[in-house]
C-alpha cells in the first residue's frame, strides 16, 4: 500500500472505460487497494450508476439503509448525512461487526455552495501516531469500545457492536479503522482508570486527522464517482447551501473486500495470465 497526507493527487479513471475494459477495470482495483481510493470520471449524472459499477465487480452489500442510498436532505432524517450540516471524519458503520470494506459515491447533483468532500490516510495517521505517542496506539489497538445506531431506513435496526478504534493483525500491522464519533456510544464500558487514558488517546488520533498536511479536500461534480476503501479511509463533507432548483444528491453504495479481491485476480488473471 501507498501512504499519504494532504499532497495526494488523487487516482483517476474513466467511468465507461472500467466498466468495459478489462485493463482499466484493473488499474481501477490496484489503485483502489494500494492508495485507497479512486476518482471515476464520465458516468451519467442520473441514479443507478453506483449499481452498474458494482456489477463489474460482482454485487452490492445489503445495508440497512438498502442496496443503494441517497445522501441529500431529508426532513425527520435518521443520520447526519442526510442533512446539509458538517460531517466530522469517520468511518462508516464501526456499529457492525463486519463493517463493508468498499464505498461507492456518486455526484447526480452538487451544492450551490459548500459541500467539499474530505478524506485522510487512517493507515498513515495510525502510523503517525504510534511514531509520536506509542502509548496511545497501544490503548487504541487493545481497548474495544461500544458502537450504536438505531433508527427505520430499508428496515428497522437497533445495532451494537465492540470495537478498537484500531485493528492491527498478530503482527501488529494495521488493518482496519473503526471510528465515527456520530455512533460511538455515550456509554463507556471501560474499568475506571482507562477512561482518562483512553479519551486522551483518542483526541491524539482525532488531532493528527485533522492537521491540515493530513487531509484532503476535493469537490465532486455531476457525474463524478469516488470510489474508497471504507476499511482505511476516514471520510467527511464540509457543510452546504442548497437552493430548490439546485439540491445535493449523491448516491452511494458498499461492497466488501472479499468479492473486490476475487474480481482484482481475475481480471489480472485475464489481462496478464497470472494470479
Amino acid at each position: 500500500r501507498y501512504y499519504w497526507d494532504a499532497t495526494l493527487r488523487i487516482p483517476k479513471a474513466d467511468f465507461q472505460e472500467v466498466l468495459h475494459d478489462d485493463r482499466a477495470a484493473l488499474a481501477w482495483l490496484l489503485a483502489l487497494r494500494q492508495v485507497g481510493i479512486v476518482h471515476l470520471q464520465g458516468a451519467p449524472a442520473e441514479q443507478g450508476q453506483v449499481a452498474r459499477l458494482a456489477e463489474r465487480i460482482g454485487y452490492l452489500r445489503l445495508t440497512f439503509y438498502g442496496h443503494t442510498w441517497q445522501v441529500q436532505d431529508k426532513s425527520m432524517a435518521n443520520n447526519v448525512a442526510y442533512t446539509s450540516g458538517k460531517l466530522s471524519l469517520h468511518t462508516d458503520y464501526p456499529a457492525l461487526h463486519f463493517a463493508p470494506g468498499v464505498q461507492f459515491l456518486h455526484c447526480i447533483n452538487q451544492a450551490e455552495e459548500g459541500g467539499e468532500s474530505e478524506v485522510v490516510d487512517g493507515f498513515h495517521m495510525a502510523e503517525q501516531l504510534q511514531r509520536e505517542d506509542p502509548e496511545a496506539f497501544q490503548m487504541l489497538t487493545s481497548l474495544r469500545v461500544d458502537f450504536t445506531d438505531s433508527g427505520t431506513d430499508y428496515c428497522d435496526f437497533m445495532l451494537q457492536s465492540k470495537n478498537c478504534i484500531i485493528d492491527v493483525d498478530s503482527e501488529g500491522k494495521v488493518t482496519k479503522i473503526n471510528y465515527n464519533n456520530a455512533t460511538r456510544d455515550s456509554v463507556l464500558d471501560l474499568p475506571l482508570h482507562q477512561v482518562q487514558p483512553f479519551y486522551r488517546a483518542l483526541k491524539a488520533y482525532v488531532d493528527i486527522m485533522n492537521r491540515p498536511e493530513n487531509v484532503v479536500t476535493y469537490t465532486m461534480e455531476p457525474g463524478d464517482m469516488v470510489t474508497f476503501d471504507n476499511w482505511r479511509l476516514l471520510h467527511g463533507r464540509k457543510s452546504y447551501i442548497s437552493k430548490p432548483d439546485r439540491l445535493r444528491h449523491l448516491e452511494g453504495a458498499y461492497l466488501d473486500w472479499d468479492e473486490v479481491m476475487s474480481r482484482l485476480r481475475i481480471l489480472r488473471r485475464n489481462v496478464h495470465g497470472d494470479v
